[in-house]
């Protein structure tokens, strides 16, 4: 066996997102032969890839058919995140992919799935940072059970930054660790916006696959500010199964469809989607009606990554501070698991044929709002 077989064998393994197989892709690194063994890694396009048993299997078995059916075959995984930003890299240089987390409403659990994505893609392997941008109502202290701390300040190249706390693994920012949580924030429109360039501008979040990003329900002006601030790699819209959430969960996927925004949409999440007792384990009732967000999905034709049952667990995991991916509760892990999956693999093929993430460029900020509003 020589390195051209395997390669040429290797050339019949298709990486099944995007569609071209794992040689032409230079996806294949290290190949080692020693007798009847046979190693090489093959480079994912993030840790979190669903799809890596899938990779393996068809890789032994195209060396095994097409090389040497004697060959002992092992398949590394190492990753290399895409990323497809186009900018000055002035902001948030080492953050390969930036998602934001909207919602048209409030009151769908934009916040608890916002958490549990962040911590399904860093059980995947992938170096993860949460940011909260919903300065009204931040609920991420409470989330990851860190109240009442408060983030330390470093300082580099004689510019001060705010360094994030982190909570199982994921790197966090808030508004609500850094004022009185007792306090309401009374700010107006360009206070908040100035607010959320910081927690862009003057925090260390260094090297990151993913920033996720909770942003406030509706459509409004930090929406705006984040899009002109930072090149966002996508949108990730939550929605109820009910029709009113349904209705604004539309106007979030119009505001991202505004031309001069340049930001796709990932997918549609549904969360709320049935309810399920502990008691009847295989038993779904369906409280706010039955895939309204896959019917979204269909509509706009956007994908679709999955549905996030109403389960106790969850909502009390958020509450005590232990978020349902860091329990014992492997239902709801499994779910949001599954998300974070098809996340990151909406992400990839985004990356891999879209045109690069840029910031918007808004020239008439009141025409666009009007635009969105129509």
């Amino acid at each position: 066996m020589t390195k051209e077989d395997i390669l040429k064998a290797l050339s019949n393994v298709q990486e099944p997102d995007l569609g071209k197989d794992l040689v032409t892709l230079n996806m294949v690194k290290d190949i080692e032969i020693e007798g009847n063994y046979v190693s090489f890694t093959v480079v994912l396009t993030t840790p979190a890839c669903p799809l890596k048993d899938m990779i393996k299997n068809a890789c032994i078995n195209a060396v095994q058919i097409l090389v040497n059916k004697a060959a002992v075959v092992k398949v590394n995984f190492t990753s290399n995140t895409t990323t497809r930003r186009q900018d000055n890299g002035q902001v948030l240089p080492q953050v390969r992919n930036i998602i934001a987390v909207v919602s048209g409403k409030g009151g769908v659990g934009k916040s608890t799935v916002a958490a549990n994505l962040a911590l399904a893609l860093h059980a995947g392997g992938a170096k993860v940072g949460l940011m909260d941008a919903d300065i009204y109502g931040p609920s991420v202290p409470i989330m990851f059970g860190v109240r009442g701390e408060r983030p330390m300040m470093t300082e580099v190249d004689g510019k001060g930054l705010i360094v994030p706390l982190e909570r199982y693994g994921i790197k966090l920012l808030s508004i609500g660790l850094l004022v009185d949580e007792k306090s309401a924030i009374v700010w107006r429109g360009p206070m908040v916006s100035n607010a959320v360039r910081q927690f862009v501008t003057d925090v260390m979040w260094g090297e990151l696959d993913y920033l996720v990003i909770d942003m406030p329900p509706g459509t409004g002006d930090i929406h705006l500010t984040l899009m002109q601030t930072v090149p966002v790699t996508g949108v990730v819209v939550v929605t109820t199964p009910q029709d009113v959430a349904l209705a604004d969960a539309k106007k979030g996927i119009a505001m991202f469809g505004q031309a001069q925004l340049k930001v796709p949409i990932i997918g549609i999440i549904e969360n709320m989607s049935y309810f399920t007792p502990a008691e009847l384990p295989d038993s779904r009732y369906y409280i706010f009606g039955k895939e309204g967000g896959k019917r979204l999905a269909e509509e706009y034709d956007i994908p679709f990554l999955g549905q996030i049952p109403l389960v106790q667990s969850i909502r009390e995991g958020g509450d005590q501070g232990i978020p349902v991916m860091v329990s014992d509760d492997l239902i709801s892990k499994h779910a949001f698991e599954e998300f974070a999956a098809a996340t990151a693999r909406s992400i990839s093929m985004r990356n891999a044929n879209m045109s690069a993430t840029e910031t918007a460029v808004i020239v008439d900020e009141v025409g666009l709002v009007s635009k969105v509003g129509e």
